[in-house]
């Protein structure tokens, strides 16, 4: 009768399991797992808890920049050529805005079309003044921008938006107004008389104040109804701008042909990417860079797995000499190291995620803590230090410290399933 051939066992048997975890478990006086192994746990967890920090504080900052750019702004703003007039002066007014309002609405993917005037001015209550920049809009319009319609924080009633003026939470404080105070809008540009241009003076009640969550917005916006701003403004029956939303505003630069094909032949435009996309662009860079950058210390804390198991191999030379005598294959050999190594990879890429996770969780009373004082919404133009966990960037730091971790532990696995048992065994 022949003999059977033993059967193979499976690749990762519970025995090469419990070969690794015996290993791992064991003292360094044992010849278990080094000092190094420990460097390398410490600085997997704190690499992927700084890449999954600086990707949540990335995109924190991108979707709050964009969020509060178009929440108070127009996706696209359509502006008139403009035309020479007699005098000689370029008059760039907007005389058909209601017709041109009407076209653009009819545009598909076109949400929302407001007709504006828009003016510096300088504000003045008491002894205390401020530049800031009037939006003559219609009540109507003026509840369907998120940002001032839905903000952080306000007082007031928008609903009380045509009995006066709405303002900048910023505004109110270099003023010091709050609702139901009347604070004097003054512009140079006033009524022409037979000693010049003398500036114009109204006196406004403050109605509503809000916090869009841009500091430079709260700062230097005010809205009034847009009749009162064409009347203060001299733009009796025009308009300066046509204020365009859409539905999907990443693909705005899509919708611009069209959107200018229905504004007209001397129609221009100026998109929110455009006004911004300096400041994206570098945020982009910035974030790429920056993730390279952290992208190497995870290689580079990933390679200590490389130290801590090449001593690990060193110090088992007689154990791995015994297994092979036993019929232990190479590739047992080399899946219990390589379990040696992945393990440590796997358990500090967890801790580094749920730090990372706590990090951007608790962003706030933490950066407080480190810096020793609270955020300044002056010199950052933001009112907190924003981010955001995305599935997508904690999956992109554990893809990458996993893989790292498990390619670098192959090299000294082979090394130790290519051991001679036999030199293993020589001076044991």
């Amino acid at each position: 009768m022949a003999s059977q051939s033993p059967k193979t066992p499976r690749p990762f048997a519970p025995f090469e399991w419990m070969i690794a975890w015996r290993y791992l478990r064991a003292r360094r006086t044992e010849g278990g797992v080094s000092v190094m192994t420990w460097i390398s746990l410490v600085g997997i967890t704190l690499a992927v808890f700084a890449l999954i920090a600086t990707l949540a504080v990335r995109s924190g900052f991108r979707a709050e920049f964009v969020d509060t750019i178009l929440g108070s702004n127009a996706h696209v703003t359509i502006y008139n050529l403009g035309e020479v007039t007699q005098s000689g002066q370029l008059d760039r007014n907007i005389n058909d805005y209601i017709d041109m309002a009407a076209r653009i609405k009819a545009v598909p993917g076109v949400t929302r079309v407001a007709p504006l005037v828009r003016g510096q001015v300088m504000a003045n209550r008491q002894s205390r003044n401020a530049g800031i920049e009037v939006y003559g809009i219609a009540a109507s319009d003026l509840a369907t921008i998120p940002r001032v319609a839905n903000p952080q924080s306000f007082s007031g009633d928008i609903a009380r938006f045509e009995q006066g003026i709405a303002i900048g939470s910023g505004v109110a404080r270099e003023l010091g107004a709050t609702v139901g105070d009347r604070i004097k809008i003054i512009s140079p540009n006033g009524v022409k008389t037979a000693f010049g241009t003398s500036p114009r003076v109204n006196a406004y009640e403050v109605v509503y104040i809000f916090t869009a969550g841009r500091y430079d917005i709260d700062r230097t916006r005010a809205y009034l109804t847009l009749a009162e701003a064409q009347s203060f403004f001299n733009k009796e029956g025009v308009a300066t701008e046509l204020e365009v939303m859409v539905e999907d505003p990443e693909t705005i630069d899509v919708l611009v042909p069209d959107i200018l094909g229905a504004g007209g032949d001397r129609a221009l435009s100026f998109t929110w990417q455009e006004s911004a996309g300096g400041f994206l662009n570098a945020l982009e860079i910035e974030d790429n860079v920056m993730f390279i950058i952290l992208s190497i210390l995870v290689l580079i804390a990933a390679m200590n797995i490389v130290s801590g198991l090449i001593m690990l191999v060193k110090n088992k030379g007689r154990d791995i000499g015994i297994l092979r005598t036993m019929g232990l294959s190479e590739g047992s050999v080399l899946r219990v190291f390589f379990i040696c190594g992945a393990f440590t990879g796997i358990i500090g890429t967890a801790m580094g995620v749920l730090l990372g996770c706590l990090f951007a969780l608790y962003i706030d009373p933490i950066f407080s803590l480190v810096v020793g004082g609270s955020w300044t919404p002056e010199k950052y133009g933001l009112y907190s230090l924003p981010a955001e966990l995305h599935l997508s960037d904690v999956l992109k730091a554990v893809g990458l410290s996993l893989g790292l971790s498990f390619i670098v532990t192959i090299f000294p696995a082979r090394r130790a399933a290519r051991m001679n048992p036999v030199e293993a065994l020589r001076y044991e």
